[in-house]
Parts: structure tokens; sequence; C-alpha cells
């Protein structure tokens, strides 16, 4: 129930790197598309927290999480493995649209 909170964490930090690379330029393919692993990662978190409220397992009231002391082990295997594998497809999808766009014009119709 707790598995939303890895990549919401990430998405902090990725939206914070984004932040302060805005102001550099770089030819960086990855950086440039940071806004695409943001998106991706907030809005995953957000539809998984909305999910975990519906369905009664994020409460308004403490202690929040009703999963007592376990919420740690979710974070740490469920979470950290639905972050790695965003990740992953975000990286995938960077270097295939970086490689059709590094070829030639009349091979792109």
């Amino acid at each position: 129930m707790a598995c939303f909170i890895a990549p919401a964490t990430e998405a902090i930090v990725t939206t914070i790197v984004k932040k302060t690379t805005d102001k550099k330029e770089t030819h960086n393919p990855f950086i440039k598309r940071l806004n695409w692993l943001n998106n991706m990662l907030w809005g995953g978190s957000a539809l998984l927290a909305f999910e975990h409220v519906w369905h009664g397992e994020i409460v308004p009231w403490a202690p929040f999480l009703t999963n007592g002391l376990s919420v740690f082990r979710e974070i740490a295997t469920t979470g950290v493995a639905m972050a790695v594998a965003v990740t992953a497809v975000w990286a995938g999808i960077v270097a295939v649209t970086n490689s059709i766009a590094k070829r030639p014009a009349e091979l792109q119709r």
C-alpha cells in the first residue's frame, strides 16, 4: 500500500534535477527528455495513491497507512521495483526516439 512512495521520491529528485538543468544547454538526450520521466513517475504515483485511498489502505487518521511496519518492506521491494521499471521503460523510449531522430531524412518516411 505504500509502494507509490518510492516512485514519488524519484519524481521529486528528477524534478529538482530538471529544474537545475533547464538553465544549462545540454546535448544529452536523456537530460532533454527528463520531463517524460517526470510525467510518468508523477502520474503513476498519483494514480496508485488514489487507488490505495479508494480501497481504504490509506486513511486520513494516524497511522495513515493501514499495513503497520511492513510498509517499509513494501517500499523497498515493490516500490523500488516499480521505480526501476518505469525508469528502464523511459530509457528505452528515449534511446529509440533518439535513434529515429538521427536517421537520414529519406529513411524517416
